[in-house]
């Protein structure tokens, strides 16, 4: 774990960073993403584009096929195959149109051969099982457009398993199910294929479920420590250090509301602007208009400048804690960016060096960043190449 308190230069620091190799392990991808409405090769109102990554140093994210839970029913499943297919359109025509700027990696040797040539580096995820409808048989095809990562569920209990967060108003049980006979079905067949299990936003019994089953080890791409803050989102102590024993990797999340209290204030001014602006209602976001999103941007980054927020100290004290229950070798990065993620401090992928600086400063080797930034994650991803058939 960290050392003392360090007194380093920034730049000293910002050569450090420079020279790691730095992955944020779930970038999320907004309406319109990677085309006129939002073009991630200039500057934009997202926390992440290509302009932003090169400014903040980060070199590599696991861009994300999300999918909000709905009704497990054919409609719902179409729905949601339908909303998993335009997220993976997007990214496919970020690195078609941009080839000189990043491309895609599908195992984790090419994430350093590509990151060796100059170029940004593109992995993709898939958050949320449930446009797998009811069965695995579209396993391989995600894998092999370059799905990496795939988590078993999101908000609300779906076909393979439990949730962490249920949705009474669907009907979930309070208590987490476990896995499914399906979700059973899930976890060797991500196996087979080389995917690693994402258990972030996975009940505790269906990820205890799916960690015994799996033949490699499993990741929590973007989760807190209960420890720190006590959401039903972050892990606590004895998931990390089951994580640990089976080889896996616990990505720390810089959301605030898992990091640490939002301001009431804040909370009610956002809801209150998302009202105003017609973006209330589920699916508002991805049905308003270039315009509607940019004011939405503008006036959330002045509510949040007024009131006080949660920061990268606080996110910084998640990664020391998890760090001192698993292991320096079992703990990662994550800012959930474009998903609802950011902190004051690490609030885009431009303002990637400052991580590296406070932890630097809180006696952390470049040695333990090397492995906090990205090693642990390739290492897990390896390892799940190996159990694949």
């Amino acid at each position: 774990m960290a050392g003392p308190a360090a007194d380093i230069a920034e730049v000293e620091a910002r050569a450090i960073h420079d020279r790691l190799r730095t992955i944020d392990t779930h970038i999320d991808t907004g309406p319109g993403f990677a085309t006129p409405a939002l073009d991630p090769g200039v500057m934009t109102r997202a926390q992440v584009d290509l302009p932003g990554m090169r400014a903040g140093g980060l070199d590599a994210g696991f861009f994300i096929v999300y999918t909000a839970q709905g009704t497990l029913d054919t409609a719902g499943y179409a729905t949601a195959r339908q909303a998993a297919e335009a997220k993976y359109r997007g990214i496919e025509r970020m690195v078609r149109a941009y080839p000189q700027q990043i491309a895609l990696a599908r195992t984790a040797r090419q994430v350093d051969e590509i990151a060796a040539s100059g170029r940004l580096v593109a992995v993709i995820g898939m958050e949320n099982a449930y446009p797998l409808a009811e069965s695995v048989a579209d396993v391989p095809m995600w894998a092999a457009r370059g799905v990496r990562y795939v988590s078993i569920t999101h908000f609300g209990h779906n076909q393979f398993g439990g949730s962490s967060d249920p949705a009474a108003t669907r009907g979930d049980a309070a208590k987490d199910p476990g896995l499914t006979d399906l979700g059973r079905q899930l976890v060797p067949a991500l196996n087979d294929a080389g995917i690693m299990v994402d258990i972030s936003h996975v009940g505790r019994r269906t990820a205890t479920e799916a960690m015994a089953l799996s033949r490699a080890p499993i990741i929590a791409s973007h989760s807190g420590a209960r420890a720190i803050h006590d959401h039903p989102r972050n892990l606590d102590d004895a998931q990390l250090r089951a994580i640990a024993s089976a080889g896996g990797v616990a990505q720390m999340v810089a959301f605030r509301s898992y990091v640490g209290p939002v301001d009431p204030a804040a909370t009610k001014a956002l809801a209150e602007l998302r009202s105003s602006l017609g973006l209330a209602a589920p699916g508002a976001f991805q049905a308003a208009s270039p315009a509607t999103l940019d004011e939405f941007a503008r006036q959330r980054s002045r509510i949040r400048a007024e009131c006080p927020d949660v920061t990268l100290s606080q996110f910084a004290d998640h990664v020391d804690h998890a760090v001192k229950i698993a292991g320096i070798d079992h703990v990662g990065l994550s800012g959930d960016f474009d998903g609802g993620g950011g902190v004051r401090g690490w609030d885009s992928a431009a303002e990637s060096f400052n991580v590296t600086f406070e932890l630097l400063k809180r006696g952390y080797s470049e040695a333990d960043l090397a492995k906090l930034w990205g090693d642990n994650i390739l290492r897990v991803m390896q390892a799940a190449e190996s159990a694949a058939l």
